[in-house]
């Protein structure tokens, strides 16, 4: 059994884990058929969680568990909160221009700029994760991941809370409001915590996944890298082909002559237009510049670059009541994904070849 776990190591790692993402999207339309797509989805969110809680934290335990947590790690840990500052920043200076250019006031207004804002959080936990996959990138690649789940889950529900009551009427100001259920106000530090115990333990006492022995290095090594396969696995089972409708193609990017003024696809096509062009262009121009001069690593710009462009996460979701549009978010978390995922795929195969 271990021979077999040992030999399958090495088609779970790397530019093998991506045919995954393939996989998830056949046998989830497979299975659909028997089972119902809506049967499907709900064990899909579920495999989602488990992924979240028993796998993730666990990978992250043992890429840290064999780091020297020094100065450039600090360095990049800073830059990790500087460029979804940035990232965040973008969007919502991006949101307020247009919605002064369409003459959206008072509450309308609030939610717009609120739904963009939002959805600037990306998946990094399931497709960004397919960087794990790469020896190289790993370690800026799990800073990220920690980071990012801190702004996703802690400081942007926070900062929607602090808005809502602003702007809630004197009479409401004491409705108490949860929206992040436990389970996901919990993961960032959860997540967090197996990261701040490796780094704690490698530096106090050098012991690393490998020190346990062999046959348990193995096994353990075997059940974290299965993380990856197993979330891109997830992000394919997300895509369905029923959304792929030439009909809401042409309401993405403008061409349907019977949109209403404001039709919520407007807002749809201002979200897809700040997280797959204006962000990722942004961010690529700034960090590029940095790459070519030298003064930043290739693994940092890898990191940075690619999760610029990733998918708007489906957890934004859970947000709806602080005043995110319900249909914005669910229709941009849905074509960004159809979009971004191979896009994504491309530049670590691109990456990968020419930037290790």
């Amino acid at each position: 059994m271990i021979e077999i776990m040992e030999v399958s190591l090495e088609y779970i790692k790397g530019l093998w884990t991506l045919p995954w993402i393939l996989i998830g999207f056949i046998v989830t339309v497979v299975l659909s058929r028997f089972f119902g797509e809506q049967k499907i989805n709900n064990a899909m969110k579920k495999i989602g969680l488990i992924l979240l809680y028993f796998f993730v934290p666990f990978l992250l335990f043992r890429i840290f568990l064999g780091v020297d947590f020094r100065e450039n790690e600090i360095i990049f840990t800073g830059v990790c909160f500087a460029v979804l500052s940035f990232m965040y920043i973008i969007a919502y200076f991006f949101a307020l221009f247009k919605a002064k250019k369409i003459n959206l006031i008072e509450e309308t207004k609030r939610n717009f700029i609120k739904t963009v804002l939002t959805n600037q959080g990306r998946s990094s936990a399931f497709i960004g994760g397919a960087i794990l996959a790469i020896q190289e990138w790993r370690v800026p690649a799990a800073i990220y991941m920690s980071i990012g789940a801190i702004f996703l889950f802690a400081f942007i529900p926070y900062f929607l809370s602090h808005l809502y009551k602003k702007n809630l009427k004197e009479s409401d100001k004491n409705l108490k409001i949860q929206v992040l259920p436990g389970y996901l106000r919990f993961f960032p530090w959860y997540l967090l915590s197996f990261a701040f115990i490796a780094i704690i333990v490698h530096g106090f006492t050098g012991i690393t996944a490998k020190s346990f022995g062999s046959d348990i290095s193995i096994i353990f090594e075997f059940y974290t890298q299965l993380t990856i396969p197993a979330a891109l696995f997830y992000v394919g089972s997300g895509i369905h082909p029923s959304d792929l409708k030439l009909s809401e193609l042409k309401k993405l990017f403008g061409f349907d002559k019977k949109e209403k003024e404001f039709d919520h696809w407007s807002w749809v096509r201002n979200i897809f237009i700040v997280t797959v062009l204006v962000t990722p262009l942004l961010i690529s121009f700034i960090f590029g510049l940095l790459f070519i001069f030298g003064a930043i690593a290739s693994s940092w710009f890898v990191v940075i670059i690619i999760n610029s462009i990733l998918p708007i996460t489906s957890t934004n979701m859970f947000l709806i009541p602080y005043g995110i549009d319900k249909k914005s978010t669910a229709h941009a978390v849905t074509w960004t994904t159809i979009v971004c995922v191979p896009i994504v795929v491309l530049l670590i195969t691109v990456f990968r070849i020419y930037l290790v």
